[in-house]
């Protein structure tokens, strides 16, 4: 029963990261309008500038849902870098899929089903681990963060994007995870971005 709900969770923060709350539970929107309302809403591109991510770059998409920001990151590395999304739901992965290869950007993004309570991430190897509307849906948001770290390349960052209702819980909780607080901004008036490094690094 526990993973049930656990698993509904996550599902919705999904379909609140990709859809917001007017938009949630459409699957008949097209496509292309759908990604053009979710950029002029969410200006994606202070994102992906806020963790530092080019060419060649391996970043972590955590929760990635349908891939409207995925394929912004994935843009971002091309053409010779990696995007691992990962989420609970093997449906919306392969909704994620059908988007980047209309976009011709499959083959840089690996889709990875994961235990909503770990990371899953190989160590030592990525540039940025993304958390967009994430962090509030986990059980142990300070243990899963925490977990986390050790993925990170010596430079890596952690970059936490989510609605400013969230955010005292958000910086409360990395910090307790082992996380200093390099820089935040607000890209949209609903919405802050944290970049978070290892304290060890600051």
């Amino acid at each position: 029963m526990r993973l049930a709900l656990l698993a509904l969770l996550f599902c919705a923060a999904a379909c609140e990261r990709d859809h917001g709350p007017a938009q949630a539970g459409n699957p008949k929107q097209d496509p292309a309008r759908e990604q053009t309302t979710f950029d002029k809403e969410r200006n994606p591109r202070k994102v992906v500038e806020a963790l530092k991510i080019g060419p060649g770059s391996r970043v972590a998409d955590i929760g990635a849902g349908s891939g409207l920001l995925t394929i912004h990151l994935a843009r971002a590395v091309a053409p010779n870098g990696r995007v691992v999304a990962t989420d609970i739901d093997v449906q919306v992965l392969d909704l994620l899929h059908q988007r980047l290869q209309a976009a011709g950007l499959a083959d840089i993004v690996e889709r990875r089903i994961v235990d909503p309570d770990k990371p899953d991430l190989e160590p030592g190897i990525y540039d940025a681990i993304l958390l967009a509307e994430v962090d509030h849906q986990l059980r142990d948001a300070v243990g899963w963060l925490a977990a986390a770290i050790p993925a990170l390349k010596p430079s890596g960052r952690i970059v936490i994007s989510n609605r400013v209702y969230y955010r005292a819980g958000s910086l409360a909780g990395a910090q307790k995870a082992g996380l200093v607080l390099e820089s935040e901004s607000a890209p949209v008036p609903s919405h802050f971005i944290a970049v978070f490094v290892p304290a060890r690094s600051k």
